[in-house]
């Protein structure tokens, strides 16, 4: 028994060390970045210069200084809205606020500095670039909100690769009973449904087996997802036809929630639309239909600016025509 006990505390010690590592030793393609140039009035290059990039929902920070030619880059970035702080003696302290993060993207800001003393501030406003310069993917990204207000049949996560140019659901479906997480197979310009693969925070997601997706993740968990079809990076080279990509949120300082009810029934007339007039059995319309699908999420902050929790319920219930008039 004590040697049991002793093995426990060593497995969960280094569960611990695990979760305790840095970010660096992670996945890239569930973050994103950010990069720049900082420059003087002349345009030439400022060296040195410090770089602040902060969180602004759970107000953790990350310091990074300006190369020989003034440029910097901070990888390994939580998709969400970031403050950008850039100073150096002899210049005014630059700011720029909501700089927008995306899950395997790279957001530039490139500032001017201007002569000053390091106590005074200049807000920079950050615009977003025209054309993409620094991958060559053609993809489609998914936010948070986008994901929850879109129609969605069922509230399946993989409906929404259908909305990618060059995409097209498969003739035919795995059976449920070996396809409980409601995978759909989608081929993606024109491969077969098993080239396309699957990330979620930055592990595998593909069945080795059945070639789809082998955790299907709750929409309200989800902060943004990616479909790239074509030119992706080198690093998804086992994906021949596609990539999708989510990342699920992690929480902030504030406690924060959401709740949603789904509701789903036959709409006034259905019961008389496309009945089938050869058949007897339909001669007194389709039964009534209701389905309602309702659940949650809860988050916030374990350690203030620290660790972060995010905890979801979802549930289904189905009533027919067979239930009494005053459950509808």
């Amino acid at each position: 028994m004590n040697r049991f006990r002793h093995v426990n505390r060593t497995v969960v010690f280094a569960m611990f060390l695990i979760g305790a590592l840095p970010g660096s030793s992670l996945a890239q393609q569930v973050y994103g970045s950010i990069v720049g140039t900082v420059t003087d009035a002349s345009g030439g290059g400022v060296v040195n210069a410090k770089v602040t990039v902060t969180d602004q929902d759970k107000n953790t920070r990350s310091v990074v200084s300006t190369n020989e030619s003034g440029n910097y880059t901070k990888g390994q970035l939580i998709p969400g809205n970031y403050k950008v702080e850039i100073e150096l003696t002899g210049f005014r302290k630059a700011v720029s606020n909501n700089v927008i993060v995306n899950v395997d993207q790279t957001s530039r800001l490139d500032i001017i500095l201007e002569i000053g003393s390091i106590t005074e501030s200049v807000e920079v406003s950050a615009a977003s670039p025209l054309l993409q310069t620094d991958r060559a993917d053609v993809a489609t990204t998914f936010t948070a909100q986008q994901l929850i207000n879109l129609p969605n049949l069922n509230r399946n996560f993989q409906s929404y690769e259908l909305l990618t140019p060059g995409t097209v659901r498969s003739n035919w479906q795995h059976a449920s009973s070996e396809n409980p997480q409601g995978s759909v197979q989608i081929m993606v310009n024109g491969q077969h449904f098993s080239g396309t693969g699957f990330q979620l925070d930055g592990t595998e997601n593909q069945s080795p087996i059945l070639g789809i997706i082998a955790i299907n993740p709750n929409l309200d968990s989800i902060v943004e997802s990616k479909i790239a079809g074509q030119n992706y990076d080198a690093e998804f080279g086992y994906a021949g036809s596609g990539i999708a990509i989510a990342s699920t949120k992690s929480g902030t300082n504030q406690l924060h929630g959401t709740a949603f009810e789904y509701f789903r029934n036959n709409s006034k007339g259905f019961s008389d639309y496309a009945r089938n007039p050869f058949n007897s059995a339909e001669n007194n319309g389709v039964p009534p239909v209701r389905r309602n699908q309702f659940g949650g999420s809860i988050g916030g902050a374990i350690i203030k600016d620290n660790c972060f929790t995010l905890a979801m319920r979802s549930c289904s219930a189905s009533a027919w025509a067979r239930l009494p008039r005053r459950l509808y």
